[in-house]
């Protein structure tokens, strides 16, 4: 169902219960209004008859002559009157007594002075009546055809009337909904419109104060997340093809090259080493490529546990001597660890390690003396390392691109790399909520500093 449809039967539903409820409210306020209306009037023209009889001295059958010769005698009042001993005194006509006074009646009357009921659609009242200092019992019932009459006309027009007012309420919800909806449509027809190829348009946002106006406002902003996104995506694919490219370009020319005509085995041997170092350029690409993609998981995607970072420094460390046996790692322990709390963080153990390694390895292969040194500090809220050398420096210019992805500045010359390890540094830290920073000058040296919150 739409919200249009939604929104109209709900306005409708609200509206027909309070018509509702407001007209239940005036058919019983009238009703109860005639029935009351109805007995102080047979009271009234009961107590006249009395009079008549007492004060007047009418003679009875007179007034029985009057009541059978009324012109609507069939609804008029029928009036009996009996002293407190339930001798009968009066009756307008004892061959109909739509009443059909008992002892028991008389006797209720006398004790609560007086009773209203209801014979079927017949409204009776009886009450005590004082005249001369004597007590008499009189009773009067009629129905009262003519507000009865009202009344029903009074709750058929309340019906028509109900039904009328639902339908004009229903195309008026209608009305209503689809105005207050025009710019929700006025919005999907736009985002109808945006595709992969012009992720640049944008939708309007009107005043920038409504509802509609916020949901236009999230969708620009979502708008502009999916397009950098997109544009890092072609620009970092492009970036893969290009890296995967040249070492393959160059492993199938030296392949051509050495099967165009017989060599000795030294050539050979030389042409196969040239080989597998294109292969582990590659096989590094991929590695990276793959710790990469690890680190762009959603947060929520990556397990995280309680770590030691300078565990996983030592780890890290023990690594890259492995690989690389000329490589000199210092660790240096500015304070004592007192408590495994001020040393402990919430972290996942392989992303770390290979933030640490692309920093250590980064330190020693763009230094003379191959050596990277760190140390290692904490305080109340953070555990802080930095990782410094003594190598080529970094010009001004290029600190602004350096966590770029595939950038390589003029250090490339110095030593091979992809591009990728120090954006993927950054991208590690930033998952788990710390910070990296960078301080070099050239030809002296540079240091990354990272800060990670303890627990």
């Amino acid at each position: 169902m739409q919200i249009k449809t939604r929104l109209t039967l709900l306005f409708t539903s609200l509206v027909a219960a309070l018509l509702l409820a407001f007209a239940l409210t005036v058919y019983f306020t009238s009703s109860e209004t005639r029935e009351d209306e109805y007995f102080k009037r047979l009271k009234q023209q009961a107590a006249t008859k009395a009079n008549l009889l007492f004060d007047t001295k009418v003679a009875p059958t007179v007034l029985q002559l009057i009541y059978k010769n009324a012109p609507n005698a069939l609804f008029q009042e029928e009036v009996a009157i009996y002293d407190t001993a339930f001798h009968l005194l009066y009756h307008d006509a004892v061959e109909i007594d739509k009443v059909k006074e008992t002892q028991h009646m008389i006797d209720h009357i006398i004790a609560h002075k007086e009773i209203q009921f209801y014979l079927e659609d017949v409204q009776v009242v009886g009450f005590l009546y004082e005249h001369n200092g004597l007590h008499y019992v009189i009773t009067a019932a009629a129905k009262d055809e003519y507000g009865l009459t009202k009344l029903a006309n009074l709750r058929n027009t309340i019906i028509i009337a109900f039904l009328f007012s639902i339908v004009i309420i229903f195309f008026v919800g209608q009305f209503l909904a689809k105005k207050a909806l025009q710019p929700v449509s006025s919005l999907v027809q736009k985002v109808k419109r945006i595709t992969v190829t012009n992720l640049d348009l944008r939708v309007e946002e009107g005043n920038r104060k409504d509802e509609i106006a916020a949901l236009a406002i999230t969708f620009n902003e979502m708008l502009n997340r999916l397009e950098s996104s997109f544009d890092a995506q072609k620009h970092f694919v492009s970036n893969i093809s290009h890296e995967l490219r040249t070492p393959l370009t160059a492993m199938l020319a030296e392949m051509q090259l050495t099967i165009q005509k017989e060599r000795s085995n030294t050539e050979y041997q030389q042409s196969i080493e040239h080989i597998i170092s294109d292969i582990q350029k590659l096989i590094r690409l991929s590695n990276s490529l793959l710790d990469l993609a690890k680190a762009s998981y959603d947060q929520t995607e990556i397990s995280f546990r309680e770590v030691r970072p300078d565990e996983i420094l030592l780890d890290a460390r023990n690594d890259v001597l492995r690989n690389q046996p000329d490589y000199k790692v210092n660790i240096i322990f500015e304070k004592e660890t007192e408590n495994d709390d001020f040393i402990s963080i919430n972290g996942n153990e392989y992303l770390l390690k290979v933030a640490f390694i692309n920093l250590i390895e980064n330190g020693c292969k763009f230094s003379n003396n191959k050596q990277s040194i760190i140390s290692i500090s904490y305080n109340d809220k953070q555990i802080i390392l930095s990782f410094s050398d003594n190598g080529i420096g970094i010009s001004n210019e290029e600190l602004q691109h350096i966590f770029t992805p595939f950038y390589r500045g003029t250090n490339k010359k110095f030593a091979e790399g992809n591009g990728i390890g120090l954006f993927l540094t950054q991208k590690i830290i930033s998952l788990h909520n710390g910070n990296l920073s960078v301080l070099s000058k050239e030809n002296e040296g540079t240091t990354f500093t990272l800060t990670l919150p303890h627990i």
